[in-house]
């Protein structure tokens, strides 16, 4: 039977809850929410022009196309569901999209403000800084360092063990919406994963293991966790009173990777490093040869003819 695409929303959701995390779930239900079914809601039918007219009114709004492909992937899947129980028909489309400016380059901390940043985190100890340093030291994002425990830091083998992470989702229920803060596993199968310690991070933390609880939040050194925009307004302020320009956390990761290219670490252990799963992405993200590099490839590429 015929429906309209509201209620195979109904149906699609109850079929696919059970089957994904719930902050991937909820991630679902906002797009359908803010951006699907203001569109297609009433429709029985959505063709491939509905959806092109949709993909440029949206980044005519100022999403980019990867926000609005990120959007198509779960209007795809709810038509493919309606297809499926004859509800739909899904129109396998093909979508053009505008062409996006230059991408901005990636943010990271110069030497010197690492430099500057590392030597206050060691200065003026807390379990809050303490967690900046880790950052700087092993890539990690910011749900997961506030989601690290001090079990996870194993001194017999020197690792850092990342296998959880917090976020405050939000979730939607018809017409009530609220926040929850949740405790889930790594963001992706690759996320899971061991970083060795450095050696003047491992010893740093090696008086404290003696004495702390295992089970107790690292940042909050209780069972509590800290809340992801607490711990960066707390960032922020640190780099405010140290004269550092703003650099979003996020960017603690990317100057941890970008250091690690520089120290000339293979591409593919700095990508595992990362939790990435594909080594293009690594790529993609830190790796854009200078014009040294580039004059002495081409310089080799002709040694090599000779």
């Amino acid at each position: 039977m015929k429906k309209e695409f509201k209620e195979t929303v109904v149906l699609w959701k109850a079929d696919k809850e059970p089957y994904v995390k719930k902050s991937t779930f909820a991630a679902y239900s906002l797009i359908i929410e803010n951006h699907l079914l203001p569109s297609f809601g009433r429709h029985s039918e959505i063709t491939e022009e509905d959806v092109q007219d949709f993909v440029i009114r949206k980044i005519r709004q100022g999403l980019s196309n990867k926000s609005v492909k990120d959007i198509l992937v779960v209007l795809k899947m709810i038509l493919s569901y309606a297809d499926k129980h004859g509800m739909m028909k899904y129109p396998r489309f093909d979508i053009r999209y505008p062409a996006e400016a230059d991408r901005q380059e990636i943010e990271v901390l110069s030497k010197a403000d690492q430099k500057k940043l590392m030597a206050k985190l060691k200065e003026q100890f807390s379990f809050r800084n303490m967690g900046i340093l880790i950052c700087l030291s092993a890539g990690l994002r910011i749900g997961e360092i506030c989601a690290l425990t001090w079990d996870d830091l194993d001194i017999e083998r020197g690792i850092i063990k990342v296998t959880k992470t917090i976020q405050r989702i939000y979730l939607v229920d018809g017409k009530e919406r609220h926040t929850e803060l949740m405790i889930d596993r790594a963001k992706t199968r690759n996320s899971i994963r061991e970083i060795p310690m450095a050696r003047e991070l491992k010893s740093i933390i090696r008086p404290w293991k003696k004495i702390v609880n295992g089970s107790f939040y690292i940042l909050s050194n209780s069972p509590n966790p800290m809340e992801p925009r607490s711990y960066r307004n707390y960032y922020n302020r640190l780099l405010d009173n140290l004269g550092i320009h703003r650099l979003k956390f996020h960017g603690l990761r990317h100057s941890f990777a970008t250091r690690c290219i520089e120290s000339k670490c293979d591409y593919k252990t700095v990508s595992v490093l990362l939790g990435h799963s594909k080594i293009s992405t690594t790529l993609d993200l830190y790796v854009h040869p200078n014009m040294d590099q580039k004059r002495l490839c081409v310089e080799q590429m002709f040694k090599a003819l000779k």
